[in-house]
């Protein structure tokens, strides 16, 4: 079943007396100004992949330089209306959680509580050895004092594009100096999936959990093109649960949605919530 407008009467009927699940993508966070990697009017990316990352000192000190700008960009970054919609839809006990495909921790800063991050989070660092692990921000204090100056330099020249990764698109990283584990030398690594990685097995039971629990699966803002998002919207469809989702463009769901709303998320789930709670106050 197709629905075309926001206010999507199929959708609130859908969900109406179903305690939910929330899985939600990159196109969740674009009104916060963080693009999406795959919507319509997305412009081209090429993420790192963790070969790359690990395999070669060159693609490191590119990433460390771009992401020691991105990072904070996305650390500044605020909530939308949708995050807050779905903190709302949590908070009165109509939503069980989110699982998020996104890095930018919107939906923690939003108020959401039961939060599964399935690809990790900006805010910290760790070592691909030993496993020690550090804020971001600790990590930034000490990058700060190896490259003076680098951060300010690369701001003045303005136009940054921050990507969902917080990687920043700079062209002056050859003199970006980095650094390795202060516990055992060995590699750092922003605690982000990369492309190329594995979801840690203990996050991906804790979302199969989430839908379990749930009685219909709300997915928002992902395209379900990367199958650690997809997997849920397949899990929930064998089970007899009900998928619905809201996206701009076609997702990889689209044949075992119950209901698909075209749009973007902040206006959607915010009207969907007015309504779900007009109706459980009735």
């Amino acid at each position: 079943m197709r629905a075309g407008r926001a206010e999507s009467p199929e959708l609130v009927a859908l969900l109406t007396g179903r305690r939910l699940a929330l899985l939600t993508g990159a196109g969740m966070s674009t009104d916060s100004g963080i693009p999406d990697y795959r919507g319509p009017d997305s412009p081209p990316s090429n993420p790192m992949t963790i070969r790359q990352f690990t395999s070669d000192p060159v693609f490191r000190q590119r990433y460390w330089a771009r992401n020691h700008v991105g990072w904070r960009h996305m650390d500044e970054t605020r909530p939308n209306a949708g995050h807050r919609a779905a903190a709302a839809l949590e908070l009165a006990g109509v939503a069980n959680g989110v699982i998020t495909q996104n890095v930018d921790r919107l939906h923690t800063k939003a108020g959401s509580s039961n939060v599964i991050n399935l690809h990790g989070t900006y805010a910290r660092v760790v070592c691909l050895s030993c496993g020690h692990s550090m804020s971001r921000a600790a990590l930034a204090e000490q990058l700060d004092a190896l490259n003076p100056g680098f951060t300010e330099r690369v701001e003045a020249v303005g136009g940054l594009a921050v990507a969902p990764d917080a990687d920043a698109v700079i062209a002056d990283t050859e003199s970006f100096r980095y650094l390795d584990c202060p516990v055992c030398a060995g590699m750092l690594k922003p605690d982000i999936v990369y492309f190329g990685e594995s979801v840690p097995k203990h996050v991906v039971h804790q979302a199969f959990s989430l839908v379990e629990d749930a009685d219909a699966l709300l997915v928002a803002g992902s395209s379900l093109t990367v199958f650690s998002g997809y997997r849920f919207v397949r899990h929930a469809a064998t089970l007899g649960i009900p998928v619905a989702i809201v996206n701009r463009g076609p997702t990889r769901g689209d044949e075992l949605a119950t209901v698909k709303v075209e749009g973007g998320c902040s206006e959607i789930l915010t009207l969907l919530a007015e309504e779900l709670f007009a109706v459980s106050a009735r």
